[in-house]
């Protein structure tokens, strides 16, 4: 992630590039990145949030071994096939379909789970629409495989939607349909090797009419699995020659539509605009990089904003995307999946990470890998004083609850933000965003590399007339801040009580908090010289 052009700047090349000009008439934001530059404006209960927390949460959490279990299961030498094989059986008859109705969310108290998620510290809420697994996790029109008819048997992102506004927070959606279509092609495959080498797994045989009896009865199972896009040709005779098959045919992140299938995009479009008009969410998450589909996903990205004009008067909503070129910087909010940003930004934008797997996977309770409470305050505190936010995932297991270690996150949390949540919530960044040793590389899905915070390394806020400093590791002695050199400060107080003395010395100032107490302490520095 790296700073860009200005909006003054992306706005004049943008509206000078001919391709992309469109007609400016009247209020409505039109499907092009021009006029999507142009309208947009940040919403400043966005700016104020700055923690959300995400419910990723679907069928591929039921046998809790982590992320794309939807696409593992096919894949033969994969740990997840072989769990698959040894639990449920043979992809060939026992398919990612047939995990939906073990999907019973039975111990799910969304309630219960939303006031936690409140004392941790959340603003907004966001929950998991439809992921690659192509599940409707709403009451939807135009998709017959959804969560009202199959699993819960509940409209689950609407159950959501009023425990997060009973609760008094911005509520949102993430939507990850449109890499369904090549994620799912292994499905269509078959063992390289073994005893049923060459036979075709379930999504290749099954049609609609073989569902006459069974549990998805009435149900078309290639509308799952979205049709034969990118299939593994016979003779394959290694799991190695399958795996780079499949890498180079349909593993890839693209953002185009299937060849030929012009009906999975309209779909696709059709489904994106049922969930905002029956949901009316403050934040919609596109997992993708810029908009999917090319003009398909313009026309939803204007749909958004312009049912926003119809709900609210003016663009009050968020619509996130990844790795943005310069012409559509501006026009929705940058996401940075599982990555950090080595600079203090102009707009806001937002990282999203998990204290674990995406989807629940028990071997993060087990083995105690989740990221700890100050894993998470240590994020927050950085992207927060990059201008951003942090929306965090905490996984649920397919029973609908949380573990107990995830309690234990989340009540660590809700004891940090109590002492220390003026720092955070409704703050903006300071001239520079902090200062230590430790450089951030910047960029997604590059947090696995990090080595940890180093007692020097601090950021900064501003909130109220206050300057805070945000010591991301409990120092063992004091600390001295080259950004706050010759800067007078007329009161210092260590949030939640306790003794903290600052001086100036000739590299800047030194300041001392107490040894042994909570992590991530903050400063409130007080005083007309420090702005």
């Amino acid at each position: 992630m790296t700073q860009g052009p200005s909006r003054r700047a992306v706005i004049a090349a943008a509206m000078a590039a001919p391709a992309l000009v469109a007609a400016r008439g009247g209020e409505r934001v039109q499907p092009n990145w021009p006029s999507l530059v142009q309208h947009y404006r940040y919403p400043d209960w966005f700016r104020d949030a700055k923690f959300g927390i995400w419910s990723h949460w679907g069928p591929q959490a039921v046998p809790e071994q982590g992320d794309w279990y939807g696409r593992f299961l096919y894949m033969q030498g994969h740990p997840m096939a072989d769990f698959h094989r040894k639990t449920y059986g043979h992809p060939t008859k026992f398919g990612m379909k047939d995990l939906f109705p073990l999907w019973k969310a039975d111990r799910w108290e969304p309630e219960a789970l939303m006031q936690r998620f409140v004392k941790a510290g959340a603003k907004y809420f966001v929950s998991l629409a439809t992921h690659h697994d192509n599940l409707d996790c709403f009451d939807s029109s135009h998709h017959a495989w959804n969560t009202t008819r199959i699993g819960p048997k509940r409209d689950v992102v609407g159950t959501w939607e009023r425990a997060a506004r009973a609760a008094g927070l911005r509520f949102g959606v993430s939507n990850h349909i449109s890499h369904a279509w090549h994620w799912y092609q292994p499905a269509y495959g078959y063992d390289p090797v073994g005893p049923r080498k060459g036979e075709r797994y379930d999504a290749y045989r099954l049609t609609a009419a073989d569902g006459r009896g069974q549990w998805w009865d009435g149900l078309d199972p290639q509308e799952l699995y979205t049709g034969r896009h990118a299939v593994a040709p016979d003779g394959i005779d290694s799991i190695e020659a399958m795996n780079a098959w499949h890498d180079k045919h349909n593993g890839q992140w693209i953002e185009t539509p299937p060849p030929g299938d012009r009906r999975f995009v309209r779909q696709w479009l059709l489904r994106q605009q049922e969930l905002i008009e029956k949901y009316k969410p403050d934040l919609c998450y596109f997992d993708n990089h810029e908009l999917p589909f090319g003009q398909t996903g313009l026309e939803a990205a204007a749909h958004y904003y312009n049912r926003s004009i119809d709900w609210h008067g003016k663009i009050d909503v968020v619509l996130t995307a990844k790795q943005l070129k310069p012409y559509a910087r501006f026009g929705v909010v940058q996401d940075v999946e599982r990555g950090f940003a080595d600079k203090l930004w102009d707009e806001p934008w937002q990282t999203d990470t998990c204290i674990g797997d995406w989807f629940y996977n028990r071997s993060r309770f087990t083995d105690r890998s989740y990221k700890s409470a100050e894993d998470v305050v240590q994020r927050l505190a950085d992207v927060v004083s990059k201008n951003g936010n942090l929306l965090l995932s905490v996984p649920q297991g397919g029973d609908g609850s949380i573990d107990a270690e995830e309690e234990r996150i989340l009540d660590d949390l809700a004891g940090w933000m109590a002492v220390n949540g003026e720092a955070i919530f409704g703050s903006r960044p300071w001239r520079v965003y902090g200062e230590g040793p430790t450089q951030l590389t910047a960029g997604m899905q590059n947090e696995g590399a990090f080595k940890g915070f180093d007692e020097r390394d601090v950021r900064f806020t501003v909130n109220g007339g206050a300057l805070y400093v945000l010591f991301l590791k409990r120092p063992a002695r004091p600390v001295t801040i080259a950004a706050l050199a010759g800067k007078r400060v007329a009161r210092a107080t260590l949030l939640g009580g306790g003794p903290v003395t600052v001086a100036q010395r000739a590299g800047g100032l030194a300041v001392t908090v107490p040894a042994g107490g909570r992590f991530v302490p903050v400063v409130k520095l007080e005083g007309a010289g420090l702005f």
